[in-house]
Protein backbone atom coordinates (compact mmCIF):
# COMPACT_ATOMS: atom_id res chain seq x y z
CA UNK A 1 0.00 0.00 0.00
CA UNK A 2 1.23 3.78 -0.58
CA UNK A 3 0.91 5.97 1.70
CA UNK A 4 1.68 9.71 1.82
CA UNK A 5 2.50 11.84 3.82
CA UNK A 6 2.51 15.40 2.24
CA UNK A 7 3.98 18.31 3.97
CA UNK A 8 2.28 21.65 3.92
CA UNK A 9 3.72 24.90 4.70
CA UNK A 10 1.93 27.87 5.97
CA UNK A 11 2.94 31.79 5.99
CA UNK A 12 6.43 30.81 5.17
CA UNK A 13 8.29 32.66 1.84
CA UNK A 14 8.36 30.56 -1.05
CA UNK A 15 12.36 29.96 -0.76
CA UNK A 16 11.73 28.48 2.77
CA UNK A 17 9.18 26.38 1.59
CA UNK A 18 10.87 25.20 -1.22
CA UNK A 19 14.02 23.88 0.40
CA UNK A 20 12.19 22.27 3.28
CA UNK A 21 10.12 20.17 0.63
CA UNK A 22 13.63 19.32 -0.84
CA UNK A 23 14.97 17.84 2.11
CA UNK A 24 12.23 15.71 2.98
CA UNK A 25 11.67 14.43 -0.86
CA UNK A 26 13.60 11.47 -0.47
CA UNK A 27 11.02 10.39 2.68
CA UNK A 28 7.79 11.69 1.48
CA UNK A 29 6.08 8.13 0.95
CA UNK A 30 6.05 4.59 2.67
CA UNK A 31 5.71 1.87 0.49
CA UNK A 32 5.09 -1.79 1.17
CA UNK A 33 8.00 -4.43 0.14
CA UNK A 34 5.91 -4.85 -3.19
CA UNK A 35 6.13 -0.95 -4.02
CA UNK A 36 2.05 -1.68 -4.68
CA UNK A 37 -0.50 1.27 -3.87
CA UNK A 38 -3.66 1.01 -2.85
CA UNK A 39 -6.32 -1.54 -0.64
CA UNK A 40 -6.22 -4.04 -3.99
CA UNK A 41 -2.71 -4.84 -5.87
CA UNK A 42 -2.05 -2.43 -8.51
CA UNK A 43 -4.80 -2.42 -11.45
CA UNK A 44 -5.40 -0.96 -14.89
CA UNK A 45 -8.93 -1.55 -13.92
CA UNK A 46 -11.66 1.44 -14.74
CA UNK A 47 -15.59 1.43 -13.83
CA UNK A 48 -17.36 4.86 -14.79
CA UNK A 49 -20.40 5.86 -13.42
CA UNK A 50 -23.17 4.52 -15.78
CA UNK A 51 -20.88 1.36 -17.11
CA UNK A 52 -23.23 -1.37 -17.94
CA UNK A 53 -21.26 -4.50 -15.94
CA UNK A 54 -21.52 -1.93 -12.98
CA UNK A 55 -23.40 -3.58 -9.84
CA UNK A 56 -26.34 -2.08 -7.98
CA UNK A 57 -24.34 1.10 -6.02
CA UNK A 58 -25.65 4.26 -6.39
CA UNK A 59 -23.90 7.71 -5.35
CA UNK A 60 -26.12 8.03 -2.57
CA UNK A 61 -25.07 4.67 -0.76
CA UNK A 62 -22.02 5.58 -1.71
CA UNK A 63 -22.11 8.01 0.69
CA UNK A 64 -24.41 6.66 3.20
CA UNK A 65 -22.36 3.61 3.95
CA UNK A 66 -19.20 6.11 4.58
CA UNK A 67 -21.77 8.35 6.07
CA UNK A 68 -22.48 5.39 8.55
CA UNK A 69 -18.80 4.59 9.44
CA UNK A 70 -17.65 8.34 9.70
CA UNK A 71 -20.35 9.15 12.16
CA UNK A 72 -18.89 6.44 14.35
CA UNK A 73 -15.43 6.71 13.75
CA UNK A 74 -14.63 10.86 13.62
CA UNK A 75 -14.70 11.23 17.07
CA UNK A 76 -12.90 7.82 17.81
CA UNK A 77 -9.74 9.85 15.74
CA UNK A 78 -10.66 12.85 17.46
CA UNK A 79 -9.95 11.69 20.81
CA UNK A 80 -6.51 10.69 19.10
CA UNK A 81 -5.61 13.63 18.13
CA UNK A 82 -6.30 13.26 14.30
CA UNK A 83 -9.51 14.66 12.36
CA UNK A 84 -10.71 12.30 9.81
CA UNK A 85 -11.55 13.42 6.10
CA UNK A 86 -13.25 11.09 3.46
CA UNK A 87 -12.27 11.71 -0.06
CA UNK A 88 -15.81 10.76 -2.03
CA UNK A 89 -14.78 9.91 -5.34
CA UNK A 90 -17.67 8.74 -7.20
CA UNK A 91 -16.85 9.88 -10.28
CA UNK A 92 -13.71 8.41 -10.05
CA UNK A 93 -13.44 4.94 -11.81
CA UNK A 94 -10.41 4.01 -9.99
CA UNK A 95 -11.02 0.71 -8.81
CA UNK A 96 -9.27 0.83 -5.28
CA UNK A 97 -9.01 3.03 -2.02
CA UNK A 98 -6.22 4.57 -0.07
CA UNK A 99 -5.22 6.26 3.14
CA UNK A 100 -3.21 9.13 3.89
CA UNK A 101 -1.97 11.16 7.09
CA UNK A 102 -1.34 14.82 6.67
CA UNK A 103 0.29 16.25 9.57
CA UNK A 104 -3.50 15.91 11.87
CA UNK A 105 -5.66 15.25 9.23
CA UNK A 106 -6.30 11.10 8.60
CA UNK A 107 -7.44 10.72 5.02
CA UNK A 108 -9.40 7.63 3.58
CA UNK A 109 -9.84 8.04 0.11
CA UNK A 110 -13.05 5.93 -1.89
CA UNK A 111 -13.28 5.34 -5.76
CA UNK A 112 -17.25 4.96 -7.08
CA UNK A 113 -14.50 1.95 -9.29
CA UNK A 114 -14.29 0.40 -6.63
CA UNK A 115 -17.84 0.86 -5.29
CA UNK A 116 -18.99 -0.13 -8.46
CA UNK A 117 -17.51 -3.19 -9.34
CA UNK A 118 -19.84 -6.39 -9.96
CA UNK A 119 -18.22 -8.41 -7.14
CA UNK A 120 -18.44 -5.83 -4.64
CA UNK A 121 -21.12 -5.90 -2.30
CA UNK A 122 -22.71 -2.62 -0.20
CA UNK A 123 -21.06 -4.75 2.85
CA UNK A 124 -17.86 -5.49 0.98
CA UNK A 125 -17.29 -1.94 0.31
CA UNK A 126 -17.98 -0.91 4.00
CA UNK A 127 -15.85 -3.35 4.71
CA UNK A 128 -13.12 -1.70 2.61
CA UNK A 129 -14.15 1.63 4.22
CA UNK A 130 -12.94 -0.19 7.87
CA UNK A 131 -9.65 -1.59 6.01
CA UNK A 132 -8.62 2.00 4.89
CA UNK A 133 -9.32 3.32 8.99
CA UNK A 134 -7.21 0.16 9.87
CA UNK A 135 -4.26 1.51 8.37
CA UNK A 136 -4.71 4.33 11.17
CA UNK A 137 -6.34 2.73 13.79
CA UNK A 138 -5.60 -0.56 13.70
CA UNK A 139 -2.38 -0.57 15.61
CA UNK A 140 1.08 -2.79 15.71
CA UNK A 141 2.21 -4.75 13.19
CA UNK A 142 3.28 -1.38 11.64
CA UNK A 143 4.94 -0.58 8.33
CA UNK A 144 7.26 2.56 7.07
CA UNK A 145 10.48 3.74 8.64
CA UNK A 146 11.08 4.54 11.94
CA UNK A 147 10.61 9.01 11.36
CA UNK A 148 6.96 7.39 9.60
CA UNK A 149 5.54 4.24 10.83
CA UNK A 150 1.96 5.75 11.33
CA UNK A 151 0.52 2.84 9.33
CA UNK A 152 -0.46 -0.68 10.54
CA UNK A 153 -0.16 -3.14 7.81
CA UNK A 154 -2.12 -4.68 5.07
CA UNK A 155 -2.90 -7.51 7.03
CA UNK A 156 -3.55 -6.24 10.32
CA UNK A 157 -6.01 -3.47 8.60
CA UNK A 158 -7.60 -6.59 6.92
CA UNK A 159 -8.21 -7.89 10.59
CA UNK A 160 -8.94 -4.44 12.25
CA UNK A 161 -11.80 -4.52 9.56
CA UNK A 162 -13.52 -6.82 10.74
CA UNK A 163 -12.45 -7.44 14.52
CA UNK A 164 -13.13 -3.83 15.59
CA UNK A 165 -14.33 -1.81 12.88
CA UNK A 166 -17.06 -3.57 10.78
CA UNK A 167 -18.75 -4.81 14.66
CA UNK A 168 -18.75 -1.27 16.02
CA UNK A 169 -20.73 -0.09 12.84
CA UNK A 170 -23.29 -2.52 12.43
CA UNK A 171 -23.04 -4.05 15.42
CA UNK A 172 -26.52 -2.13 16.65
CA UNK A 173 -28.23 -2.72 13.08
CA UNK A 174 -31.16 -5.93 13.19
CA UNK A 175 -28.52 -8.46 11.81
CA UNK A 176 -30.83 -11.06 12.52
CA UNK A 177 -32.93 -9.54 9.79
CA UNK A 178 -30.43 -8.72 7.44
CA UNK A 179 -28.91 -12.54 7.41
CA UNK A 180 -32.66 -13.54 6.65
CA UNK A 181 -33.02 -15.15 3.06
CA UNK A 182 -28.83 -14.07 2.26
CA UNK A 183 -26.52 -16.94 1.48
CA UNK A 184 -24.60 -17.93 4.82
CA UNK A 185 -21.78 -20.25 4.13
CA UNK A 186 -21.87 -23.44 6.15
CA UNK A 187 -18.60 -23.37 7.56
CA UNK A 188 -19.14 -19.60 8.45
CA UNK A 189 -22.38 -20.50 10.07
CA UNK A 190 -20.83 -22.92 12.24
CA UNK A 191 -17.52 -21.30 13.52
CA UNK A 192 -19.80 -18.27 14.01
CA UNK A 193 -22.47 -20.11 16.06
CA UNK A 194 -19.38 -21.86 18.19
CA UNK A 195 -18.25 -18.42 19.67
CA UNK A 196 -21.28 -16.64 19.83
CA UNK A 197 -24.18 -18.27 21.27
CA UNK A 198 -26.57 -15.08 20.94
CA UNK A 199 -28.28 -14.87 17.82
CA UNK A 200 -27.73 -11.73 17.11
CA UNK A 201 -24.05 -11.64 17.61
CA UNK A 202 -23.88 -14.82 15.86
CA UNK A 203 -25.72 -12.77 12.73
CA UNK A 204 -22.74 -9.93 12.59
CA UNK A 205 -20.12 -12.73 12.49
CA UNK A 206 -21.95 -13.69 9.77
CA UNK A 207 -22.20 -10.58 8.28
CA UNK A 208 -18.72 -9.50 8.51
CA UNK A 209 -17.21 -12.65 7.20
CA UNK A 210 -19.46 -12.53 4.13
CA UNK A 211 -18.11 -8.97 3.26
CA UNK A 212 -15.15 -10.39 3.51
CA UNK A 213 -15.72 -13.29 1.15
CA UNK A 214 -16.99 -10.64 -1.36
CA UNK A 215 -13.51 -8.99 -1.21
CA UNK A 216 -11.54 -11.78 -1.11
CA UNK A 217 -13.43 -13.10 -4.31
CA UNK A 218 -12.61 -9.80 -6.22
CA UNK A 219 -9.20 -10.08 -4.80
CA UNK A 220 -8.90 -13.73 -6.34
CA UNK A 221 -10.17 -12.03 -9.98
CA UNK A 222 -7.48 -9.74 -9.91
CA UNK A 223 -4.65 -12.46 -8.84
CA UNK A 224 -2.30 -14.30 -11.95
CA UNK A 225 -3.24 -17.66 -10.65
CA UNK A 226 -7.58 -16.73 -10.20
CA UNK A 227 -7.92 -19.53 -7.97
CA UNK A 228 -11.45 -19.41 -5.94
CA UNK A 229 -11.43 -18.62 -2.51
CA UNK A 230 -13.62 -20.78 -0.04
CA UNK A 231 -14.06 -20.86 3.49
CA UNK A 232 -13.43 -24.08 3.56
CA UNK A 233 -9.66 -24.28 2.55
CA UNK A 234 -7.71 -21.76 4.65
CA UNK A 235 -4.28 -20.90 3.57
CA UNK A 236 -1.83 -23.55 4.88
CA UNK A 237 1.37 -21.39 4.56
CA UNK A 238 3.61 -20.07 7.41
CA UNK A 239 5.62 -17.23 6.70
CA UNK A 240 8.79 -16.52 8.49
CA UNK A 241 8.06 -13.06 9.28
CA UNK A 242 5.34 -11.00 9.19
CA UNK A 243 4.38 -9.69 5.93
CA UNK A 244 4.13 -6.02 5.17
CA UNK A 245 2.82 -6.28 1.72
CA UNK A 246 -0.95 -7.99 0.63
CA UNK A 247 -1.46 -11.42 1.26
CA UNK A 248 -2.76 -14.12 -1.23
CA UNK A 249 -6.80 -13.27 -1.79
CA UNK A 250 -7.29 -16.85 0.25
CA UNK A 251 -4.83 -15.83 3.49
CA UNK A 252 -7.26 -12.42 3.05
CA UNK A 253 -10.68 -14.06 3.28
CA UNK A 254 -9.07 -16.25 6.09
CA UNK A 255 -8.39 -12.93 8.04
CA UNK A 256 -11.42 -11.05 7.54
CA UNK A 257 -12.53 -14.46 8.74
CA UNK A 258 -10.68 -14.78 12.19
CA UNK A 259 -11.01 -11.07 12.47
CA UNK A 260 -15.45 -11.75 12.80
CA UNK A 261 -14.18 -14.96 15.15
CA UNK A 262 -12.24 -12.72 17.43
CA UNK A 263 -14.90 -12.03 20.24
CA UNK A 264 -12.47 -9.35 21.87
CA UNK A 265 -14.51 -6.17 22.79
CA UNK A 266 -14.69 -3.73 19.88
CA UNK A 267 -14.08 -1.16 23.17
CA UNK A 268 -10.92 -3.11 23.87
CA UNK A 269 -8.64 -0.71 21.76
CA UNK A 270 -5.43 -2.00 19.93
CA UNK A 271 -1.99 -0.65 20.38
CA UNK A 272 1.21 0.60 18.56
CA UNK A 273 3.31 -0.91 19.95
CA UNK A 274 2.18 -4.17 21.46
CA UNK A 275 0.85 -6.71 18.62
CA UNK A 276 -1.44 -8.51 21.31
CA UNK A 277 -3.34 -6.12 22.75
CA UNK A 278 -6.76 -5.90 22.31
CA UNK A 279 -6.92 -8.93 19.43
CA UNK A 280 -7.14 -12.51 19.82
CA UNK A 281 -3.88 -14.32 20.36
CA UNK A 282 -1.79 -17.57 21.72
CA UNK A 283 -0.35 -15.79 24.66
CA UNK A 284 -3.88 -14.76 26.22
CA UNK A 285 -4.83 -18.73 25.42
CA UNK A 286 -7.03 -17.98 22.34
CA UNK A 287 -7.81 -20.87 19.97
CA UNK A 288 -9.98 -18.72 17.66
CA UNK A 289 -10.12 -15.67 16.13
CA UNK A 290 -6.29 -15.51 15.65
CA UNK A 291 -4.44 -13.72 12.81
CA UNK A 292 -3.26 -16.01 10.20
CA UNK A 293 -0.02 -17.18 10.19
CA UNK A 294 -0.08 -16.86 6.15
CA UNK A 295 0.85 -13.37 6.84
CA UNK A 296 1.23 -12.74 10.75
CA UNK A 297 4.54 -13.87 12.56
CA UNK A 298 3.53 -14.04 16.44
Amino acid sequence: MLYRKILSFVALPAISASLLLGSFSANACIVTKDHKGGFLPENDLNIPDGDKNANDMTEEKFNQIIDKVEKVFKPIVAKKGGMLKFARKWDDGTVNASAQQFFKVWQVNMYGGLARHNLTTDDGFALVVCHELGHHLGGAPKVGNSSMKWASNEGQSDYYGNMKCFRRVFGEDDNVKIMEGREIDSVVKEKCDEVYKEQKEASLCYRAAMAGKSLAELLASLGSNRRPVSFATPDSSVVSRTNDAHPQAQCRLDTYFQGALCDRPVSDDVSNSDANKGVCNQDSGDSVGLRPLCWYKP
